[in-house]
């Protein structure tokens, strides 16, 4: 199982009960293992097409348009099409009107908190590089689960 970078994992404990508990094939442990410089390629083979990715999502719209903002792109390719099974964790404050309302959230609320995210961490920031647009998802791929607002995050 693979558990993407997010914030709304990390609040609920689910990033670490997949990543540390041991009860869990973890790919970002395995990654973990893995030297940047000489096993890229393998490392991005390895994230891109997991049998099941954990993440979330940054805005779902009123008519269920789930949009996703990343950096990297690096999991986009797993929620897209490559993931056998996607679980997004999407907490209610996340309900926006349609895409424009969604896109600002990214680029207003979402985008600004990552990037004082990454400061944190020792990086230059972050950036929005890529969008992606889920409108429709035949044969229950995708499972979007909804998380009340009153969990603190």
């Amino acid at each position: 199982m693979h558990t993407a970078l997010s914030e709304t994992l990390a609040e609920l404990g689910i990033r670490a009960e997949i990543e540390e508990s041991g009860r869990y094939d973890s790919v970002r442990a395995k990654l973990a293992l893995l030297d940047r410089e000489t096993q890229n390629r393998e490392m991005r083979k390895l994230g891109a097409a997991p049998d099941y990715i954990l993440g979330s999502a940054h805005a779902i719209t009123d008519d269920g348009v789930v949009m996703v903002g990343s950096g990297s792109g690096s999991q986009l390719g797993a929620y897209a099409y490559a993931a056998g099974s996607v679980i997004l964790i999407v907490g209610h404050q996340k309900l926006v009107r349609d895409i424009p309302s969604g896109l600002r959230r990214l680029r207003e609320y979402a985008l600004p908190r990552e990037f004082a995210r990454m400061q944190g961490i020792g990086y230059p920031g972050s950036l929005l590089a890529k969008t992606l647009l889920i409108e429709h998802e035949p044969g229950g791929r995708i499972t979007v689960i909804l998380v009340p607002e009153t969990l603190g995050f």
